[in-house]
């Protein structure tokens, strides 16, 4: 009978990842590392019933990649984060087959975007009119991505933060006080407000509203938040990529932009727009907005912090 695992001594997947690591050279720190980082895929085989390295083939990792590739477009995880959970699965699987795997690419297989904290080019559906004619020739079934994605344009909002969204209370509280609370499903649970600063906000509340129902949030009751992301969302992005709108990330830059706008008065430098003073404290309340604890993430939605940033590469 063949040796389970590659022949490493053990039948937990998740301890595999350090018995493998022994056949190479990596330091202690290095080791605990990827270790930890190799969690994450030993999870995934047992949900996918891989009970052996052995059944374990490229398609597998890629898959495991691509679902990585949504959570970041969800902004569940960072790039950085995700590219270090493929790099790890792959540096094991390395090791276990004493260099006869072959690696697979976290940007090019997996569709995880490149590293960048300086974003060099416009987002994706800053045009209003063209983002909603792209919408328009999506499908019905395709309802609550659609909502989804209206969320991200009007409001900056996560695609989690959208999906939980309580869009009845969310119109009340937009007519009565000129802000939305988001308070589910935020990133690191800080809740925050958006203020109401355009019509089409509320208009896009109100077309929320038509595809709710009796329900509360866009999430229908019976599936959980993994499901709908992997499914409806997944298949809105998809969807959307037909029309230049790679990713619903894109969407939440394209409000940061707009923002940047209507609160300093100049375009954002990834528009060729300058930096000035007013322009730091419109950054510092877009980061808020947005839900982010520092000023220079926007440098990711905006572009950088100088007036030629929108011209470098």
């Amino acid at each position: 009978m063949a040796a389970r695992n590659l022949g490493l001594g053990s039948r937990d997947i998740s301890k595999v990842g350090k018995f493998a690591l022994g056949n190479g050279d990596l330091s202690f720190s290095s080791v605990a590392t990827v270790v930890d980082r190799w969690k994450p895929f030993a999870n995934y085989m047992v949900e996918k019933n891989i009970k052996d390295l052995k059944y374990l083939c490229r398609e597998d990792v890629v898959a495991y990649g691509l679902r990585l590739s949504e959570r970041v477009d969800s902004d569940e995880i960072s790039v950085s984060y995700a590219q270090n959970l493929v790099s790890a699965v792959n540096t094991v699987l390395l090791m276990a087959t004493f260099g006869e795997w072959r690696a697979v690419s976290p940007t090019k297989d997996c569709l995880i975007p490149n590293r960048s904290h300086i974003r060099t080019s416009p987002p994706d559906g800053l045009c209003r009119d063209e983002f909603y004619r792209a919408l328009g020739k999506l499908g019905n079934e395709l309802a609550e991505g659609k909502a989804v994605a209206v969320l991200a344009r009007e409001f900056g909002l996560r695609t989690k933060e959208a999906a939980l969204l309580d869009i009845r209370r969310a119109l009340e509280e937009a007519n009565r006080s000129g802000y939305v609370n988001i308070t589910r499903g935020t990133k690191g649970g800080r809740k925050r407000k958006v203020p109401i600063s355009l019509s089409t906000q509320t208009q896009a509340l109100e077309f929320c509203l038509t595809i709710l129902g009796s329900r509360k949030v866009l999430i229908p009751v019976d599936i959980n938040w993994e499901k709908f992301r992997g499914n409806q969302i997944r298949q809105t992005r998809e969807a959307l990529q037909q029309y230049g709108i790679s990713r619903l990330h894109e969407l939440r830059a394209a409000y940061a932009c707009e923002r940047y706008e209507q609160l300093s008065g100049e375009p954002a430098p990834v528009l060729c727009g300058k930096d000035t003073p007013l322009g730091h404290m419109a950054r510092i309340k877009i980061a808020l907005e947005l839900g982010h604890g520092r000023i220079d993430v926007t440098s990711s939605y905006l572009g950088g912090r100088n007036a030629d940033a929108g011209a470098q590469s």
